[in-house]
Formats: structure tokens, sequence, C-alpha cells
């Protein structure tokens, strides 16, 4: 399952999430306005910052909209 913590108006999570639905990959989105998101955001990854995501599957989290754009398309293109 990919989750995907996002933030209204973040142009680099658009970045992602129009990677996904040009992957046809969906997230669970968790956006960080809700204050409990946001906190639970920290306690995972360290800060504050959006796009994350987090690939439970696979055992991978991250930041950067370019580095998550990347491996979205090495593990999730359909061939």
């Amino acid at each position: 399952m990919l989750t995907l913590y996002v933030k209204t108006g973040c142009p680099f999570c658009h970045k992602v999430l129009d990677t996904g639905r040009e992957l046809d990959v969906s997230f669970e989105e968790k956006n960080i306005v809700d204050d409990t998101v946001a906190a639970e955001l920290v306690a995972r990854g360290g800060k504050r910052q959006v796009p994350y995501l987090v690939d439970s599957e696979r055992g991978v989290e991250m930041y950067e909209s370019a580095d998550i754009d990347t491996y979205l398309r090495e593990h999730y293109a359909k061939q």
C-alpha cells in the first residue's frame, strides 16, 4: 500500500499525484493540514516536509518529489 503525505496547494505534491495518475497508481493521501497527521509525519520521517511517500509493501519511505517520481517510475510503471 502506498501512502502519500501531502499539503493542500503544494506544487511538489501535485507533481507526485500526477505521476501516480499517469502510472495508474493510487495513494492513501494524508493531508498535513490536520495537526494529527502532521505530527504522524514528523514521527515517521523527522520533519514536516511534503510530499512524503510510504511504500509499506517494500519498506520504503522518502521525501523529495523528484526522488518519489523516479521511484514510482522504476517500481510501478507497467511494462
